[in-house]
Order: structure tokens, then sequence, then C-alpha cells
């Protein structure tokens, strides 16, 4: 009987754990991308000037999103069963936000993802002079990672949703670790303590 009811058990703990998995690995990911080459423009300035343009400058939020969920895959490990769903929730929104932005870029390489990194270059601003100024804008693989990624985290979200109400208390298994490492003695002297104030809030004195 033991031992069926500790595989159940670990059956419902194994969700949680593939859960923080995948968004601590998504959110690697993204931070990763966020400092790698993500477009390449050309731009005719009398030469043709090839211009790098990260990640972090092509979709500024992607750092903050992905530490976001990095934060998210942490706290989750430890957190109620309130809180799974709202970080469950927090995590669908940041893949969607990430996910809708990233495909723009990845699909569609639009001036306006250039535009920060050419006027840093150039001196250049506004999207109308930068598009003037480019010629070609290229994209390199990192877009498709960040977007497969996104996708990750999507399903991390929705697992979270799907399971959390079946995954076992983390408090109460601390609380149940420390009782156990607990001197008798101290756990004797908190139980006699206990019975004092119960003694007490009745109107008895428990030194007679």
């Amino acid at each position: 009987m033991s031992a069926s009811a500790g595989s159940r058990g670990g059956a419902s703990a194994r969700p949680r754990s593939l859960a923080v998995l995948l968004i601590l690995a998504a959110g690697a990911i993204g931070v990763i991308a966020s400092t790698q080459t993500w477009l390449t423009v050309t731009i005719e300035d009398g030469a043709r000037d090839l211009l790098p343009v990260s990640g972090a400058a092509a979709l500024p939020v992607l750092a903050p999103l992905s530490l976001t969920a990095l934060a998210l895959g942490a706290a989750l490990a430890i957190a109620g069963t309130v809180l799974r769903y709202v970080f469950g929730v927090l995590t669908v929104v940041i893949a969607v936000t990430l996910g809708v932005a990233t495909g723009v870029v990845a699909l569609k390489a639009p001036v306006a993802a250039v535009v920060s990194a050419v006027t840093e270059a150039t001196g250049i601003a506004g999207v109308e002079a930068v598009d003037a100024l480019v010629t070609e804008i290229s994209t390199t693989p990192w877009p498709l990672i960040t977007l497969a990624a996104c996708a990750v985290l999507l399903g991390a979200g929705v697992l979270i949703l799907a399971t959390a109400h079946r995954w076992p208390g983390a408090g109460r298994k601390y609380r149940t670790t420390a009782e156990a490492a607990a001197p008798d003695g101290a756990t004797t002297r908190r139980t006699e303590a206990i019975d004092s104030w119960d003694e007490l809030s009745r109107g008895q004195d428990p030194t007679v």
C-alpha cells in the first residue's frame, strides 16, 4: 500500500519538475538569444556596409521577459496551489507575447526592428529615413530558435494549468522534514508550551 502511494506521489511531482525545467530552458534560450545576431542589415551610404542587429536591439522586450520567465520557473518549484495558476497564466502570456513579436521579426524582418541599431551606427533616425538607407535585411537562425523556445514556454504554461491541482504541496513536505529533524526535547517543549497557552485561554493556571 505504501509503495503504491509513493508511486502516485512521484507521478504527481513529475509534471511540476517538467514544467520548471521547460520554463528555465526557454528563459535561458531567450536570454542567450538576446545577445546574438538576429538580423544583418545592408546599408547603402556610399559603400555597402553590413550591420549586425542583436536580438535585444531587434526585440527590446526579449531579455526582460526571458528573465521574468526564469524567475517564474524558480519560484514555481515552491509555489502553493493558487500561485501555481497565477504563474501558469503569466507563463502563457509571456510565451504568446514573445511568440507573436518574435514571429514578426522572423517572418517579415521589418525595418522597425533595425531602426535603433542603424540610428546608433549612422546617426540617422526615424523609420522612413532608415528605410531609405537600408537596401536589404537578412535574418539569422536565432529568431526561429527563439520562436521554438516560445512554443516550449507556452507548452509549460499549459502543463501548469492542466496539472497544478495534482502537485504535492511543497510547504507540507518541508514542514514534515523539519519536524522529523527536530530533537525530541524540542518537540516536547513545544507541545508543553502549546498546552500551557490552551490552559491559560480557559482561565486555568498551568503552574498549579
